[in-house]
């Protein structure tokens, strides 16, 4: 029986209170998206009693539903839910600053002083380490996703489609949502997900408990969803409108602006379901940095807090740097200056979505379920998130080969050395994705100074 301490809920949370939560959340929010719900589960679910499990896992159900980062979806959700709009916007901001200023400045060591033996040993060491991440994302998310002969052939189809035919990521997302839409009417069983993330447990009465009626501000209106809905489209608008008339139409800035817009809106899956698509374009299309230098970009945003997506901000600062935006004595702030419009473009529709849609989940207590094509769209997700790590593998054990001369110059042997030790430790010992690669990168450090 709970004591009489958890049959009471909490004292009220002031806005100053939950900002320090935040921001604290912000500088701590390592582990990628599972790390990071189950750091704000304990903290607001079970030790704070902020929300109840199951308004928690109500709302996190949605965020998955969406494009972007579920874990900073769900920071805005509860932060809105408790504080009104500025309160949603307080939380996903703090969740997303830290590692944006973080990011920016280990962005700037890496290329102006990633040269050094000490910078390029670590790096010579993580590659492998980020390449293993990868596979055991495949590992993780497949594991869930693929529960039938029907998804997982919808996942190798998607690898055949992207590995071999180099169709689009947004083709083979529209497709497999097509199928699942499809396969949800003529096979509903092979497309059923089941309870979302499990039953909601009882950790005593929460401020915004099962049965707490929904607030007065988060009721659905039509005029309040119109409205929104226009000043997002506004806030978009502006930010293109001003890069637009301070750098040009078809400046790095803007096509930042442009590029980074679509991106966040087919990040189904996550950071790795979409970072092929990243890559196509920012190596392909843009140039804004090389295949080495995108690896080395998912390397730090591994060992940075906030959402792995945050690559996005390394990319901007390479590309701007590179790019020589304001001149070859304004490099620094070139970098910072496409570091912020990739981040700000990324993650605007996050905000957008939640502060639409939550009105709506909150009328819908227990009833919000995933479709039949969200199912298609996550086992098409494995199949490019298992592309990206061969992607990665092959630049990592064979340096110096191109599209051209695939298996050209010497294969790295200490590079698979090292990558087979973090699957080991990944997926036969459970160690933490921090551990694994700050060790892998120490052994790099190593090898690079004595061979």
């Amino acid at each position: 029986m709970p004591s009489d301490s958890l049959q009471t809920a909490p004292p009220s949370v002031s806005f100053s209170e939950a900002f320090w939560y935040w921001l604290k959340l912000g500088f701590i929010s390592f582990g990628g998206p599972a790390g990071q719900i189950a750091i704000m589960h304990q903290d607001l679910v079970e030790r704070r009693r902020w929300i109840s499990d199951q308004r928690f896992l109500h709302a996190l159900n949605y965020c998955m539903v969406l494009p972007g980062p579920e874990a900073q979806q769900l920071a805005v959700y509860i932060g809105w839910l408790m504080h009104r709009t500025w309160g949603g916007i307080m939380a996903g901001g703090l969740f997303v600053l830290p590692s944006l200023f973080i990011l920016i400045a280990l962005s700037w060591i890496y290329i102006a002083f990633g040269n050094l033996p000490v910078v390029a040993g670590l790096l010579y060491g993580i590659k492998p380490a980020v390449t293993a991440v990868v596979v055991f994302a495949a590992y993780r998310i497949g594991s869930r996703a693929l529960k039938n002969g029907v998804l997982i052939a919808i996942a190798a189809a998607a690898f055949v489609a992207i590995f071999a035919l180099k169709l689009p990521f947004p083709l083979i997302i529209i497709v497999a949502g097509i199928i699942g839409y499809i396969g949800g009417r003529v096979a509903p069983d092979k497309f059923a997900t089941g309870g979302g993330h499990g039953k909601a447990k009882s950790y005593g009465t929460a401020i915004i408990d099962d049965n707490t009626p929904t607030p007065e501000h988060a009721r659905f209106t039509w005029g309040r969803f119109v409205r929104v809905l226009v000043i997002g489209l506004l806030i978009w608008a502006a930010g293109m409108g001003l890069l637009i008339y301070a750098t040009g139409g078809d400046s790095v800035l803007t096509q930042m602006g442009w590029f980074f817009t679509k991106a966040a809106l087919l990040t189904f899956g996550g950071a790795y379901a979409v970072l092929p698509y990243v890559y196509q374009a920012v190596v392909g299309e843009f140039q804004w940095l090389t295949a080495a230098q995108m690896i080395d970009g998912l390397a730090l945003g591994e060992t940075t807090p906030g959402p792995l997506i945050m690559i996005v901000a390394f990319v901007g600062f390479v590309g701007g740097w590179v790019k020589q935006l304001f001149g070859p004595d304004a490099l620094f702030l070139a970098g910072a200056a496409a570091a912020t419009v990739a981040t700000f473009f990324t993650f605007l529709p996050s905000f957008i979505f939640i502060l639409l849609g939550g009105p709506v989940v909150e009328s819908t207590h227990g009833q919000l379920k995933f479709t039949a094509p969200l199912t298609g769209i996550t086992a098409a997700v494995v199949g490019v998130i298992l592309n990206l790590a061969v992607f990665f593998a092959w630049h990592v054990l064979w340096p110096a080969a191109t599209e051209a001369a695939p298996f050209a110059g010497k294969f790295d042997w200490p590079s698979l050395i090292l990558g087979t030790t973090a699957m080991i430790a990944l997926f036969r010992y459970k160690m933490g994705i921090i551990p694994v690669i700050a060790a892998c990168g120490a052994a790099g450090l190593v090898l690079r100074l004595v061979l």
